[in-house]
């Protein structure tokens, strides 16, 4: 596995105290390589507050304190695609590093790629020559299978199966239980519903649905590509 590199024991905060920000703090805890200190979350009623025994130290303004926390670290824990890439670029520019959260019970190959501010959760396959860019959760028992390339941001939900060299879009959202088969390619910010099998390319923009999956919401590109 050739990862974006992190220093290791570090102090981290998670950005995000909601059901996923548990999950990342569980698999960091599991995973023992990094030390969580604290959440921060956007939500000001959190503040004060612990989640999992951690502390909500306040909202994302709270940033530029922790370098005077001696706090090096951060990671996203956020499952929205969207807020997930702001944050990240975020903390990026206020010169935090970025690191990833990788369950142990997890296999991924020692020729994939991983990318900064990645969640690879419990009982996730990750095949050789597969690169996960960054910002990208690949989340329970999701198989991402050889040479697939999975842009910035995007979400493979839990038990989600890619086959071989599938191409998947910046913030994208591949929806529980589905299957992909090969060589396809899923468009920036596309949709694919829990449970569809997907047999063809996906626009970008477009939500799919069904077995076989049929496009049900088209955006803007995904009307051009057909000519509208």
């Amino acid at each position: 596995m050739r990862l974006a590199s992190d220093n290791q024991g570090m102090d981290v905060v998670l950005i995000g105290a909601g059901g996923h920000g548990r999950v990342v703090l569980d698999i960091m805890r599991t995973a023992g390589i990094h030390r969580p200190v604290g959440f921060l979350d956007a939500d000001p009623q959190l503040t004060g507050k612990k989640i999992d025994g951690l502390p909500v130290l306040g909202q994302v303004n709270f940033l530029p304190k922790l370098k005077g926390m001696k706090v090096k670290g951060i990671i996203v824990s956020i499952g929205d695609n969207y807020p997930r890439r702001q944050y990240f670029k975020k903390v990026r520019e206020a010169g935090f590093e970025l690191v990833n959260a990788i369950h142990p019970s997890s296999s991924i190959s020692e020729k994939a790629e991983l990318g900064r501010n990645v969640v690879v959760c419990a009982g996730a396959v990750i095949s050789t020559d597969a690169h996960i860019f960054d910002s990208v959760i690949v989340n329970t028992a999701a198989v991402v299978d050889h040479e697939c390339r999975i842009a910035e941001g995007a979400h493979i939900c839990p038990s989600a199966t890619l086959a071989g060299r599938v191409s998947v879009g910046e913030a994208a959202f591949i929806g529980l239980g589905c299957n992909i088969i090969q060589c396809l390619k899923i468009g920036s910010h596309a949709t694919v519903g829990a449970g569809a099998v997907v047999i063809d390319d996906v626009p970008d923009g477009a939500t799919v649905v069904g077995v076989p999956a049929r496009v049900i919401k088209v955006g803007k590109s995904a009307l051009e590509a057909v000519g509208v």
